[in-house]
């Protein structure tokens, strides 16, 4: 399976500021900012954020999905990340670790049963539910980028 986005430049903004094409997936409106320093004036998150976001909506649309398949539902459900950003040996900054949180709202003692299920850990040493998290399991293994500048 091949997907293509693509950014474009914003041209009406600063040297910064890229409008998102998601390819087949149409959005009103998506932006990725890396211009402002206050948060306030964004038009969108910056990379960092946006691959915070990726892994945490991916593990929680994994862990949903393993209580779905036995037709169970969650009463509430939140979902957080911290990303922590240092700088490398070189001196350039990186994402060292993301850090997410995921608290479903569950009174149903089968569903709390199933949610445990989902939770036993398997031989690679992460959750069971976390096995069809395709960007977090990516993130984890290394994801090969390959980068050419077509001048």
């Amino acid at each position: 399976m091949k997907t293509k986005v693509s950014l474009n430049l914003d041209e009406s903004e600063s040297q910064m500021i890229f409008k998102c094409d998601l390819g087949d997936m149409k959005v009103k409106d998506c932006y990725i900012d890396e211009e402002h320093q206050k948060e306030v004036d964004m038009l969108g998150p910056n990379p960092s954020r946006m691959l915070a976001l990726s892994v945490t909506g991916c593990l929680s649309a994994s862990f949903i999905f393993c209580l779905k398949k036995r037709d169970f539902k969650v009463d509430d459900f939140k979902a957080e990340a911290e990303v922590i950003i240092t700088r490398n040996e070189k001196g350039f900054w990186r994402i060292k670790k993301i850090d997410v949180d995921i608290e479903p709202k569950i009174g149903d003692p089968e569903t709390l049963k199933r949610a445990k299920l989902c939770l036993k850990q398997v031989k690679e040493g992460y959750s069971f539910f976390e096995q069809y998290c395709i960007v977090t399991q990516s993130v984890r293994a290394g994801i090969e980028v390959n980068v050419n500048l077509n001048l």
